[in-house]
């Protein structure tokens, strides 16, 4: 069975049964119909994948690998905040009349800064220091910047990596190893997609830095489910975990920049049938 689907069930059974319910109190979320969007909460809830021992893409429904590449590129390597840069619409709702989130996410990371060895953005940092500086304790990414929250359309919810290489005896090459800072997560509608994301994201710099891929650790401080999507996870949870699938990677890209949404494919991934129309909370 898929590890993935372990951990999901794991956790989701551990927040509806030991979880915090903020029924009745002031929370800042609504549904469309302007009820409040109250949740089931558990906080500081940390989970563990090797990557290189399979993907964490669940099996209990499908999560869309390309969609959720092309939310990560349009981040880390578009830059950008334009939602006309994406093929989805996931965006849609934080979008402005002209296609624009504000200085959020993608924005930040295309900000360069002064160091040392010269002007940087902070992606462009991470594989600089990969490449020449493996071993500093220092590659990371920050897009939770104080001085810009006004002016952001939502607060960054998966706002820091950080980048850890070890290297494994009798092996020739590094491995590189990442932690993600979510202060929130919705877990039914992104909980698994952000995991796939980030693990799409560790395989990538990997192979542009000619290292192997190791752990990646999602660190969430409000891991939550909403009151309407409890019937929605219970359902879920209940269903019988299949394979993982094998991942691939576009083998001839070796620079971070020329990556699409095309150069990964998930191989023999089979699930279960998708949950449909998922209530979101703005």
């Amino acid at each position: 069975m898929s590890y993935a689907d372990k951990v999901f069930i794991d956790m989701c059974r551990d927040i509806i049964d030991h979880g915090t319910d903020t029924r009745g109190e002031k929370v800042r979320p609504v549904w469309e119909d302007g009820t409040p969007a109250y949740t089931i909460k558990k906080f500081g809830v940390v989970n563990r994948y090797d990557l290189s021992k399979e993907f964490p893409a669940l099996t209990l429904r499908r999560t869309a690998i390309k969609s959720c590449t092309d939310e990560l590129l349009w981040i880390w390597q578009k830059k950008s905040n334009d939602i006309h840069e994406l093929h989805s619409h996931i965006w849609d709702s934080w979008a402005d009349e002209d296609g624009l989130i504000g200085k959020a996410y993608g924005y930040q990371m295309g900000v360069k800064h002064k160091y040392k060895e010269g002007m940087f953005d902070q992606v462009d940092r991470v594989i600089y220091d990969l490449k020449h500086n493996p071993y500093s304790r220092r590659i990371m990414t920050n897009i939770y910047v104080h001085q810009d929250l006004h002016e952001m359309n939502l607060y960054p919810c998966a706002y820091s990596m950080t980048f850890n290489v070890t290297k494994e005896q009798r092996s020739d090459r590094l491995t590189l190893n990442g932690i993600l800072n979510q202060r929130s997560n919705d877990v039914l509608a992104a909980n698994n997609w952000n995991v796939c994301q980030y693990a799409v994201l560790l395989h990538m710099l990997a192979q542009v830095c000619d290292m192997q891929v190791g752990e990646f650790v999602h660190v969430i401080a409000d891991a939550h489910i909403y009151d309407r999507h409890v019937p929605m996870i219970e359902e879920l949870i209940k269903r019988e975990p299949l394979p993982a699938p094998k991942f691939w990677l576009n083998p001839e890209i070796k620079d971070f920049y020329q990556f699409t949404r095309n150069d990964v494919k998930l191989i023999g991934y089979e699930t279960h049938e998708q949950i449909k129309d998922i209530p979101v909370a703005v």
